[in-house]
């Protein structure tokens, strides 16, 4: 495996790739690896050539109250376990590598961006949006992959690729769990192992409204209900929101039917940490 530190030592790996013939699979991450992303790591090894890993803590999609400073790192354990994975070039660029003094650009998708996630963490996918536009400049993937534990950044990373014509074919991978159901996710590191079995209620909640769904409800209201009801079993969790929506553009209709594709999306605070989840549902 090669690390490569600079946008120029990229360009000059990546082209010498296509030259060769070879299709280029990318996973961009920000680090502290799990077994989500050592799944997408084996999925590239699949569909592509060469694989391409990114680790990047990326500035621009936290904003001024979040966990930038404090988000988990370990470069060194990162780079073990990209090599175990065959992974065959690490991009460990810095800041200033990504951003440099006098960078202006910026990036923004409408619609999709303005609920959920994109209203309770503005400029968020702004920030998503920009890094992985810069990404797919650089490195030029066919394809890329993503972990759907982070539906709504699918959702914007396939708009933009679209919308700007980009080449790159978007692979979204099922969210990997714990046997308990939690989803992985770098933030688990911050959860206390009470709080660990707390968060187990997110994963209950989801299974609870596919239990209602498939005995017959229909009604948003009435299955975000469930969802709602469930989570506040667990003693001083706070929801930022629970609600099932339309999977291909988040919009809420009061009915769903059947052939309709579905997700439920939640994000949580388990004592200080935040998490999301979500669950895909086809109504019958």
């Amino acid at each position: 495996m090669k690390i490569l530190t600079t946008i120029d030592e990229v360009r000059v790996a990546s082209s010498d790739i296509s030259k060769a013939g070879k299709t280029i699979g990318l996973i961009p991450t920000m680090g502290y690896l799990h077994e989500g992303h050592l799944s997408l790591f084996d999925n590239a090894n699949e569909h592509s050539d060469i694989t391409f890993a990114s680790i990047f803590v990326n500035p621009t999609q936290f904003g001024p109250n979040e966990d930038y400073n404090k988000y988990p790192r370990d470069i060194d354990r990162d780079t073990e376990l990209a090599e175990e994975h065959n992974v065959d070039y690490l991009f460990i660029p810095d800041a200033l590598e990504m951003y440099p003094i006098g960078f202006c650009a910026t990036m923004y998708i409408r619609n999709l961006t303005d609920k959920f996630e994109g209203q309770l963490r503005p400029g968020h996918f702004d920030g998503v949006a920009l890094v992985v536009c810069k990404l797919f400049n650089i490195i030029r993937p066919d394809y890329a992959f993503f972990g759907q534990k982070d539906y709504q950044q699918t959702l914007v990373v396939k708009q933009m690729v679209k919308d700007l014509n980009m080449d790159t074919k978007i692979i979204v991978s099922p969210t990997i769990r714990l046997d308990s159901g939690l989803a992985m996710s770098s933030r688990n590191t911050y959860l206390s192992d009470e709080e660990k079995e707390n968060a187990t209620v997110l994963y209950y909640a989801m299974e609870r409204a596919k239990d209602a769904i498939d005995n017959g409800e229909r009604n948003r209201k009435e299955i975000n209900a469930v969802l709602h009801k469930q989570l506040r079993s667990v003693q001083g969790i706070r929801i930022d929101y629970a609600s099932i929506a339309l999977a291909n553009d988040l919009s809420e209709p009061d009915y769903f039917y059947p052939n309709e594709q579905a997700v439920i999306l939640l994000a949580v605070y388990i004592g200080k940490t935040r998490l999301i989840d979500n669950f895909l549902i086809t109504f019958q």
